[in-house]
Formats: structure tokens, sequence, C-alpha cells
């Protein structure tokens, strides 16, 4: 009976189910709208069908279109292109697709997704007052999120991942009581995350993998549902974030964690997956994480974790993937960890574990690397006994020297600047500096260049600093302001009155020097003003009130918030790669950066010792140089210059070769934008500058399967021949024969001619030639000149 009924109650429910969808039909405005998007959209082919007679509504669903309609206004809108879809045109406007959008007022849920859509934002999204889901990844969006965007206060989930957005946050982040997922990875934010975050209580998902993101977490416990949390490459820290028990995912690998892990970890009992690896986190490792009741990933790896682990601790037995590796763990593997069906997935190396193989390292180094952190707090403790020695010292003297109220006078004076010289900060000295550069500086061509004035412009006038402006900037030199500390110096991020942002290297002098040795210094270092250098702002004196000897130098230089070069080209990046034209765009700054080191400046600045990860881009994609071989700083450092550490053979160049060793490094650099990969080792860059070299004999084809995959289709043969011209001669072993720093240049601005001209060719060919096209510009001959 039941059988017999099936087939006429379903062709009854298919019969309702058609007039349904019959009855119905969109505003013909709306209809007009959506076939306006699909020419704002440059008219891809799986919208082809479009056209103000489609039935919107009743449109059969798929991976790239889906439009779904209550009423007869569409409320979800689905418009997805392939991966990796190249930049709509330049007559594209973002500002003419919001306007159309904001023609369906009942949208509720907005995806698009992998379509090529470009340009900032406009701040009339806050019109789709409706909207209550946002997916716009996978394009080519950059600039600030606007603050308009806060006025969607029905909004439950936004999605703005792989883009190239940049600045902070709004404040007005915490404006959405119904938010559940919040996803911003791979982009360039910077900044703190807004404290008002805290207070999206209804928080599912939380992700800001892949930016540039610094300073301390708010306290994220108001978020009572947050179950994932993804944080991975960024600089946040130093103390652990402050969280609810109820998370599933937790990822903060690769930031400057370098707090303990707090107990209430060993509660979090739904965790499944904890990666906290690549910081600097310290203290004893909390065995208990291996016994989650739900944990199955466990990442601990290249911290400094401690402890005595045994055989006896238990695991959980869904545990399949840990790693102990890079850290300072004694005794035993725990026997729930060597298993043959889970040794594979095991990593313990790099410890000081008993171990039958030679992964890892004897016992006195972990327990040496453990006491060193504790030798900042011993200095400390010695710094306070000799303080109260001294205290001892000045109130015995007072009385002696009571009767002889001269002598006391006197007396105190020397005791005050004694305790001053002890508490430090010591104060600032004021060279009375202008604001800007003086007029000799600006005048006299033995110490700046026409180049250089031409260079400068657009960056803040060079000044001296107080300490009070530099320790508001960085919150007292707070650990959450720390960059990090190499061979010149600690480095600190900070924030000036006017909202600009700096970098501020803080430089310890070796030796204690009178302000008149520095200021020569300082003069040079005055002059590191360029649009291809990360230029200098100014600089601040610490010293003794004793003697007025200088004992710190701080450096201000401009903040640049993009990154490095080699993660915009590196294979290991998910985020969207420079072009080939922006790779082209890059090189020509780093060179015309390098010439303005040896040349543009007296005296030149030579050796550089020039790598990929020392240049950074900016807001507007220019490459900056950050790497100067300053006299000062290799003084103070006692640094062994790049030719002695790793150019041997040139330890003895003649002095008229030394600005070859910049253009080696250049060919280096050169040599990973063409295939996009990290170059580690020297038989890995021998390999690879042979690779180069036969693809130049190659045909087309070869030459172009030799390169970075995403720049295979993109780039004129012509442009690309020259590059590897220009990388192959620039490694040559023998510094007379590598081009000069001009000849780099010009073949450099050469490629690019030949790349802006095919590009010319490959458009009007998309679109069909006019008579009237213009043609292409003519472009210079290439050049070399052995020197």
């Amino acid at each position: 009976m039941a059988k017999g009924l099936r087939q006429p109650l379903i062709f009854l429910l298919l019969v309702v189910s058609i007039q349904i969808s019959v009855s119905v039909k969109l505003h013909s405005s709306q209809v007009e709208t959506l076939v306006r998007i699909r020419s704002l959209l440059n008219f891809p082919s799986f919208l082809s069908s479009w056209n103000k007679k489609t039935s919107f509504c009743n449109l059969d669903p798929s991976p790239s279109v889906t439009v779904v309609c209550y009423g007869n206004n569409v409320t979800q809108l689905h418009i997805a292109g392939n991966k990796g879809a190249p930049k709509l045109p330049h007559n594209f406007s973002i500002e003419s697709l919001v306007t159309a959008l904001v023609k369906l007022p009942n949208l509720k849920v907005l995806t698009l997704v992998s379509l090529g859509l470009w340009g900032p934002l406009p701040a009339r999204i806050g019109l789709l007052s409706s909207l209550e889901r946002l997916n716009i990844s996978s394009n080519f969006f950059y600039g600030n999120i606007p603050e308009e965007i806060s006025s969607l206060t029905n909004l439950q989930g936004i999605v703005l991942d792989n883009n190239g957005f940049s600045g902070q946050l709004p404040d007005k982040m915490g404006s959405f009581p119904a938010l559940n997922a919040l996803s911003l990875r791979n982009n360039s934010f910077n900044g703190s995350l807004p404290k008002s975050v805290s207070k999206l209580g209804g928080l599912r998902v939380l992700t800001l993998a892949n930016n540039h993101f610094y300073g301390d977490i708010p306290d994220l416990t108001g978020l009572e549902n947050l179950e994932e949390l993804d944080l991975e490459n960024n600089s946040f820290g130093p103390d652990f974030p402050q969280l609810k028990n109820k998370l599933v995912t937790l990822i903060i690998r690769n930031n400057k964690f370098r707090s303990a892990i707090p107990a209430e970890i060993s509660s979090y009992y739904q965790l499944q997956k904890l990666d906290i690896s690549s910081n600097k986190f310290m203290g004893p490792f909390p065995v208990s994480l291996l016994s989650l009741p739900s944990i199955n990933y466990l990442n601990i790896a290249g911290n400094k974790f401690t402890g005595l682990l045994s055989k006896i601790i238990s695991c959980n037995g869904a545990l399949n993937y840990v790693d102990l590796s890079s850290n300072l763990l004694t005794g035993d593997l725990p026997d729930c960890l060597q298993s043959n069906s889970k040794k594979q997935f095991v990593h313990y190396e790099g410890n000081c574990l008993n171990s039958v193989d030679n992964s890892q390292h004897p016992y006195s180094f972990c327990r040496n690397e453990a006491l060193a952190a504790g030798i900042v707090d011993s200095h400390k403790k010695k710094d306070r006994t000799r303080r109260t020695v001294l205290a001892s010292c000045i109130v015995g003297g007072v009385i002696v020297f009571v009767v002889f109220i001269i002598l006391v006078v006197w007396l105190f004076k020397v005791v005050h600047a004694k305790k001053k010289l002890d508490a430090r900060p010591p104060r600032v000295i004021s060279e009375k500096a202008s604001t800007g550069f003086t007029s000799k500086l600006l005048t006299d061509a033995r110490y700046i260049s026409k180049t250089m004035k031409l260079g400068a412009l657009g960056i803040p006038a060079y000044r001296t600093f107080s300490l009070e402006e530099l320790e508001i900037a960085t919150n007292k030199f707070a650990s959450a302001a720390f960059m990090g500390e190499g061979s010149q110096g600690q480095m600190y991020r900070g924030q000036l009155n006017d909202g600009s942002l700096v970098a501020i290297r803080c430089l310890k002098l070796k030796e204690n020097h009178p302000i008149e040795y520095l200021m020569p210094h300082i003069e040079l270092i005055s002059k590191l003003r360029h649009h291809h250098l990360v230029s200098s702002i100014g600089h601040c004196f610490e010293y003794y009130l004793e003697d007025s000897s200088v004992s710190r130098l701080f450096l201000v230089f401009e903040y640049v918030p993009n990154g490095t070069l080699r993660s915009w080209i590196s294979a290991g990046r998910a985020r969207r790669k420079l072009t080939w034209s922006q790779r082209i765009a890059a090189s020509i700054g780093i060179a015309k950066g390098i010439q303005f080191l040896h040349a543009g400046m007296t005296p030149g600045i030579f050796s550089n010792n020039l790598r990929i990860t020392d240049i950074l881009i900016d807001q507007n994609m220019a490459a900056k140089i950050s790497s100067y071989n300053l006299p000062l700083l290799a003084e103070n450092m006692g640094n062994i210059s790049h030719a002695a550490s790793t150019k041997s053979k040139e330890v003895h160049m003649r002095i008229e070769h030394e600005d070859k060793m910049d253009v080696y490094d250049f060919g280096v650099i050169l040599l990973e934008m063409l295939m996009g990969m990290q170059i580690k080792t020297r038989s890995e860059l021998n390999a690879l500058r042979n690779q180069v070299q036969a693809s130049l004999a190659a045909d087309e084809a070869a030459r172009r399967n030799s390169v970075a995959e995403e720049i295979q289709n993109t780039c004129s043969d012509e442009s690309l021949k020259t590059l590897m011209e220009i990388c192959g001669r620039c490694l040559s072993k023998d510094p007379s024969l590598r081009p000069s720093v001009e000849d780099v240049l010009w073949n450099l601005q050469f490629a690019s001619q030949v790349q802006e001209a095919w590009q010319g060719g490959e458009s009007r060919s998309s679109r069909g030639s006019s008579p009237g096209s213009p043609s292409p510009p003519p472009v210079s001959k290439l050049r070399f000149t052995i020197h």
C-alpha cells in the first residue's frame, strides 16, 4: 500500500515545486542589475546565458553560479571563477560593481570568489544592509577595510582570504553581534588586534594566518563559543593568548610567543589540533598535552621547552601526529610514541633525549641552553646588590661629612649623578639639530647628490628624537614591540604621535663614545633616504651624565608593512605571488637602491651583504633595501664582512671591484625571483645558475618550463632571456666579468620595455586590433659593458 502511494506522492511534490518556482519572478530592476553585473565582470563564460529574458530564480545551481530568490527578490548570489583567475582589465570598476549590488536590497549572502576583482573595497559596501554572509576571497583587493563595513550589523560570516588587504583592522570590528566566522588569511594586514574583537561573543572561527599582525592578543575569554583560532605566520606575542577551553583547533605557529604555557591548557578537553611550533616558548613542557581527551595533532617544534620525559608517560590513543623536535627535552621518549605504526608520524630530533640514533644533542647542550634563560635575572640580582652597597656607602659618607656643609652639597650632587647613572635610562643629548637637513648637508656636493635629493621625495624630514618620544612609541620598549635581534642590534616597532609606524634599531655600544666621535656617522646615516631604501628618519642618543659619553644609539627608520620579497615569491606562499612585471619592477628598484648606495652619496657604501630577506615590499609594492654596511654598526658589533663569511675567495679583492660584491648578491636575489624557490646552500645556487645558463641556449618552451610556474605564461621570451642573461653575468665567479650596476639597471629597464610592448600586443590581439591602434613604444638595445 505504501509502495503504491509513493509514486503519486512524488509526482504531487514535483508539481507543487514547479508551480512554486514558476511563480517566483524577479522585479525587472533586479533582472537588469544581474545583467549589469555580468558586464561589469567582463562577460565571463559561465555567465554567458544571462540576459534580460533569463529566469534567474529557476537557474540550476552550479559550482560557478547560484542565484537564490525569495518572493520577488534575490537573497543569495554566488559567483565563483577558476582558481588563479587573472586581474580584470584596467577599465574594471569595483565601485560600479558594489553600486550595482546595492540595488539588490534583500541580498543576504554574497559570494564573489576568484573573479579577478581588484581595487580598494568601497565604503558603499556598508549600504548592503541585509547582508549576512560576505565572501570575496581569492581576488586582488587591496588597502584598508572601510569603517563603513561596521554598519552591516547582521553579518554572520566575513571571508576576505587571499587578497592584498593591508593596514590595521577597524576599531569597530566588535560591532557584529551575530558574527560567527571571521577569516582574513593570506593578506597584508598589520598592527595589533583591536580589543573590540573580544566583544564578538558568538564567534566560532577566527583565522588571521599569514599577515603582519603583531603585539599582545586581547583577552579572548569572552569568546565563549570560539572553536578555531588560527594566527599562523604573524608577529603576535609574547604572552600565550587568554582563551576559553572550548577550542577544537589552536594554531599559533611562527609568531613571537616566548612565555610559558599556562596550566589551564590541561583543561582544553575538546582540543584536537594544537600547533605552537616556531616560537620561543620556554619553561617545562606540559606532558598532559599528550593525553588530552580529544587531541590527535600536537606540534611544539622549534621552541625552548625543557623537561624530563619518561617511557611511562601516557598518550591519547587517537594521537596520530606529534612533533617535539628542536627543544631542550631530556630523558626517554615515551613508549606510547614509539610503536611502529606511529613512528613515521613522531618527530623528536634536536633534543637531548636518550636515543639510539644521532639526532640528539648531548645532555650538556640542553642544560646550558636552559640555564641561559636565567642569566638576565641573575644579572639583575647582582645589579640590585651593587645598588644596595652603593646606597650604604652614600649614607655613610653623608654622616661622616655632615659637619662640612659645603662638602655635603658637593657630595649630594655626585651621589645624585651616580644614582641617575645606575638607575637608567640616561638622558638624551640634544645636538640642536633642525627638524630637517642642515643647509650645509643640502648644498654641499660632498655630502649629498642630486640623485639623493630626488630619491628622498615623500620621506619625512630627518630629525633628532627624544628618548621620551621613542618610549611612548614603543610603550617603553615593551616585549610586544620587539621585532627581533640581529648582528646590528635589537629592532622594535613603534608608532609616533602622528600615527606613522617606524622601526627603531637599538644599538648598545661596545665602548662609550663622545658625541663628537659619533656625529660623522650620524651624518652618513642621515643620507640614507631614497625611494628604494628603508630610509632613515632620525636618531636618538642615550648618554651618561657623569662624562657625557654615549651609551646607546637609537636609529629610527620608516616601517615597511608588506613583508620580505621572499614571502612574495616563495613556493610555499599561499597568497598571491608577484607577477612577472612586478618582479621586473622589484629588480629595477633593488638595482636603483644599490646604485644610490654606491654612487648617490659620499662616501659610498659597498659590500652590503644583500639577501632576499633584506628586501622589503611597501604598501605600493615597491622594493626597499633594508641592509646597509654602515661603518658604525660593523665597528661596534665586530661584524665579519659578507666577503669574509661567504665569499672567502674575494676577501682580498682589489678596491676597484668592491662594488661587484653587491652585484653578485643581486644575482642571487634575481635567481630566486626567477625560480620562485628558496636557495639555501651553495650547491643549490650553483645548480640553479647552471640551469639558467642551459636555458639560455634552449628553445622558448624549455626556457619557460625552467622558471617558476606562476610566471611561465605571463612573461615575454625576450624579457625572460634578458633577466636570465643579467642573472648569469652577475653570478660570474670572476668579479671583473660581472656587469656594473649601471649596466644591470640599463638591461632591466630594457626587459621592462620589452614586457610592456609584449603585453600591449597580447591585449590588442585579444580585443582585435583596430586601424587606429597605437604601435608599441621602441625599446632600447641590450647593453653589457665589461669593466
